[in-house]
């Protein structure tokens, strides 16, 4: 799984509340991509609670 942050993150938290191993939010929203395996179903979790549809998954 690929996690990618898209133009537009406006900075919410909300990915950060869901899946913390993996998001971190600065500015804006920043992966760690080594936590992502194991991960993936609040991953998925945070991709659904943001707010402006900028966190993306490709397989």
């Amino acid at each position: 799984m690929k996690v990618i942050i898209e133009e537009g993150c406006i900075g919410c938290g909300a990915c950060e509340s869901f899946c913390a191993d993996v998001f971190k939010v600065e500015d804006v929203c920043v992966v760690n991509e080594a936590n992502i395996a194991g991960n993936e179903d609040c991953v998925k979790d945070a991709v659904d609670a943001c707010p402006v549809s900028v966190i993306k998954i490709s397989e």
